[in-house]
């Protein structure tokens, strides 16, 4: 009976403890209805905003409570904060929680500083670390990041309260106009954009065969419709076009000299050169000339806030780097690179000079004439410089100088007494630029630049036989500003506009000193280009479109030009791409040949302004459309294009047969189309290749009107082979094609009046070109904070001799002297680069 009476009064105690905070009923109120109640029965008011309290229903305290008990109890019911103030008022506010983060950029990881972040209880700046804390609501806030020249960030926080800060990435708003449509088109490291353009970035570039530095001119050979016929960087012929007819841009300034070792490799830094943008067709409207192809390059735009820098040897240069922060705001690069050749004389610097040497004056004099102390040096250097004044404000600054130089002596004997003379040859380019960029809002940003380029190709031949020096110089100077503004109309509409003045000089000097001959001739053209460009993009960006157009005004001519361009892009059915392309662009420079022995016969092309009698200004049309498949590994893309280029010169093409001395002016069309299959596992990357291209002449003023192209390479077929992992890269490639188009003299009579005598122009074809080149790159630690890199390749590893030019010279006996120039042979090379 004790334990009975015990149980009941445990049971009593228990019902009358949790009825304590409880009412009669278990109904619930609105808390606004129950704040309104205390209110009246203690004399209380309450501050709150309305959605603190919004949606917020309590089983109602014992109205009898002390006004702290009430509190207390309905802070535990609804899980905000009450505290009373003077004047018998009560505040109610949500909890707080404080996050932290770090603000970064998404391609480099680099913080970023002054960024604003919000939420909605309150705002907070990054710091010079990209770090920042800030007051939320709770994981379900909404904060939002801002940052010029970076697209807005919103999302909820997410985060617990055992999360570490956050890791915001913000993404650059240039990609808004640019995205991605096909990763790793070749290799990983070379993207194709929404605008038809390709990108190559070499922060993750892996390896093409024969290639162990990150050669730019030799890296956008490996695209299907782009090679060079006589294997030099200083001729890459993109769809049937010449060399000239490409435009050339370093950072912005236009490039009239593009190799080293007079074509053989670029003249641009591999350490500097961050990017590089490739465009067949669709060029942006703000883009000049260069009716067959656009290469721009680029360094980076970032501000390095930590000192780096690297060295780097091979078989032909010596080069390093140094990148150096110079304040919080601002950072320099400079970049250098000169031949080995004073030190040690490989190989390869062997076979390089022995190309460029091939039947030229400098190989071959005259019987009674012996060359001897050839000397050959190149060197450049390159500086950018990067000022961010403000978080609106861009400033950049470059300058490049690179030049290349020959000597040697000619020896004979002159009334038995030796006589010496010394014969060289210079190409060099200096150059400069400024560019500036102001976001004025998140929509508005204008962009200015300036640059000046001076190209000079300088040659001096002693004859020593007749006691003559023979002195030929071309030069080139180009000064330009540019100014446009970009607006985003909204998120799906952007608006590009601007205006660019041009004025281009040239200079062309024939020199003799027995007997007397001078003849100097220099020409100048000024252009002023406007240019207006609006792109279109879908919701869900599956679908882009640029539409823009040009006008030119060459004041000397009286000229006008206008250029419509287009690139659109579709993607559907969730693998395909679908792209068209297409625009109209003209050109007022270009290469010309005199002789095939100008300049020392080892860079014989000269730099020349349209005229509008002689040489007229270069206009070309043309279209594209492709298909492509993306999945699983497996790409698979087909472009077919349609190209006519209309007011070239005979001196410009390059001819070596009958009208290798003939002024006449005509055009070309090229049709035909890229074919590229490639397939990626997880470390290797494997692609096939193939060009197809129908490339004619129309001159009507020569005797036969028309005939194929000197660039009809008719077919060409590469098939790659690429390896990855973290430490290793391998590369292997085979390279075929249809052999360049020749004219051979006639197998009767050769010679007809000392002069060789042609067959049919172009009839008849070199050998099949082939190539086989292997490539490996080893990276390793040797150290804390330093990284290096080993390297091998080999060129043409099965020595295959192909022949890329000939002309013909008739003797005394009536027959035809053959002049032939062939490719690279078997070439190895080495590579060492230390990073620090």
């Amino acid at each position: 009976m004790k334990i009975k009476w015990s149980s009941i009064l445990v049971v009593l105690l228990l019902w009358f403890g949790t009825t304590g905070y409880s009412q009669e009923t278990d109904d619930t109120l609105p808390l606004q209805q129950v704040l309104e109640d205390i209110t009246s029965s203690h004399g209380y008011r309450f501050n709150y905003g309305t959605a603190t309290i919004r949606d917020i229903e309590v089983v109602p305290p014992d109205i009898q409570w002390p006004i702290d008990k009430i509190l207390n109890y309905l802070s535990d019911q609804t899980g905000l904060l009450y505290s009373e103030l003077p004047n018998k008022f009560i505040s109610i506010q949500k909890p707080v929680k404080t996050i932290c983060g770090y603000i970064k950029d998404r391609n480099t990881g680099k913080t970023l500083s002054s960024a604003t972040v919000q939420s909605s209880l309150g705002s907070a700046i990054s710091d010079e670390n990209g770090y920042f804390e800030l007051d939320i609501n709770g994981i379900s806030d909404l904060i939002s990041v801002r940052f010029i020249g970076y697209r807005n960030h919103e999302a909820p926080t997410g985060k617990s309260d055992s999360a570490p800060c956050l890791n915001i990435l913000l993404i650059p708003q240039q990609l808004e106009l640019q995205e991605i449509v096909l990763y790793d088109f070749l290799i990983k490291g070379i993207d194709q954009l929404d605008d038809g353009s390709y990108l190559i970035d070499f922060d993750r570039f892996s390896i093409l065969p024969g290639l162990i530095e990150t050669d730019v001119l030799q890296a956008v050979q490996a695209f299907p419709g782009i090679q060079s016929v006589n294997e030099t960087v200083s001729d890459i012929n993109i769809r049937g076009g010449t060399n000239d007819q490409n435009l050339l841009l370093w950072d912005g300034i236009k490039m009239y000299q593009s190799g080293h070792f007079f074509g053989l490799i670029s003249m641009f830094n591999p350490m500097i050169t961050q990017k590089v943008a490739l465009r067949k067709n669709g060029t942006p409207a703000f883009m000049t000339d260069g009716v067959s192809g656009t290469i721009s390059m680029e360094t980076s735009n970032e501000i390095n806030e930590k000192f780096s820098g690297s060295l780097g040897m091979n078989f032909i240069d010596v080069s390093g780097f140094v990148d150096t922060p110079l304040g919080n705001n601002s950072s320099l690069q400079v970049a250098g690179r000169k031949a080995i050749n004073d030190f040690v004389e490989s190989p390869t610097y062997t076979e390089y000079f022995s190309r460029i040497s091939q039947d030229t004056e400098v190989e071959n004099n005259t019987i009674n004439v012996v060359n001897s102390d050839k000397t050959f040096d190149f060197y450049d250097t390159s500086l950018r410089w990067l000022w961010h004044p403000s978080s609106r404000d861009r400033v950049r600054l470059n300058f490049i100088l690179a030049r290349n130089e020959l000597v040697f002596n000619e020896n004979t004997d002159i009334d038995n007494a030796p006589v010496t003379r010394e014969s060289s040859l210079i190409q060099g380019t200096i150059a400069g630029g400024f560019n500036y960029r102001r976001q004025w809002s998140e929509k508005v940003s204008t962009e200015l630049d300036l640059y000046n380029t001076d190209y000079n190709l300088k040659a001096i031949n002693a004859n020593i036989e007749a006691d003559q020096r023979f002195l030929q110089e071309n030069k080139v100077s180009e000064t330009a500003a540019r100014i446009n503004t970009t607006i985003r109309l909204t998120n799906l509409l952007h608006w590009i506009s601007g205006y660019q003045f041009t004025e281009t000089k040239v200079t062309n000097l024939d020199d003799i000193d027995d007997p007397v001959f001078r003849r100097l001739e220099g020409n100048v053209l000024r252009v002023h280009s406007g240019f207006t460009s609006l792109g279109l993009f879908s919701e869900n960006r599956t679908t882009s479109a640029r539409l823009g157009l040009r006008f030119n005004y060459l004041d000397k001519f009286d000229r006008k030009l206008y250029e419509p361009r287009l690139s659109i892009n579709h993607r559907f059915a969730k693998w395909f791409n679908i792209e068209i392309l297409g625009e109209s662009k003209n050109q007022y420079t270009s290469q010309v040949i005199n002789f095939q022995n100008d300049f020392l016969g080892i860079e014989k092309r000269r730099w020349q302004l349209s005229d509008e009698i002689e040489i007229p200004v270069i206009t070309s049309n043309q279209a594209s459309a492709g298909l492509s498949f993306n999945r699983s590994g497996w790409l698979a893309n087909i472009v077919g294009f349609y190209k006519e280029v209309d007011g070239i010169t005979a001196q410009s093409q390059g001819f070596q047969n009958q009208y290798e001395f003939t002024k006449a002016q005509g055009s070309y069309t090229a049709t035909g189309m890229d074919v590229l299959v490639r397939k990626q596992f997880k470390d290797i990357n494997t692609w096939l290749s193939y060009s197809y291209l129908d490339a004619e002449y129309n001159f009507t003023e020569l005797p036969e009107r028309v005939f194929p192209s000197n660039y009809d390479i008719t077919h060409s077929l590469t098939f790659g082979l690429a390896y990855q992992n973290d430490h290793l890269r391998l590369a292997a490639g085979w390279n075929w094609r249809t052999g360049k188009p020749t004219t051979q003299p006639d197998d009767t009579t050769p010679v007809v009046n000392n002069t060789v005598n042609f067959q049919a122009s172009n009839s008849d074809r070199f050998q099949d070109y082939m190539r086989v080149d292997l490539s490996a790159l080893y990276a390793f630690t040797p150290g804390s904070g330093t990284k290096a890199q080993i390297g091998f390749s080999v060129w043409n590893l099965l020595n295959r001799e192909n022949t890329v030019s000939r002309f013909y010279r008739p003797n005394s006996l009536d027959e035809a002297n053959a002049f032939s120039q062939n490719s690279l042979g078997i070439t190895p090379n080495a590579v060492f680069k230390l990073s620090f």
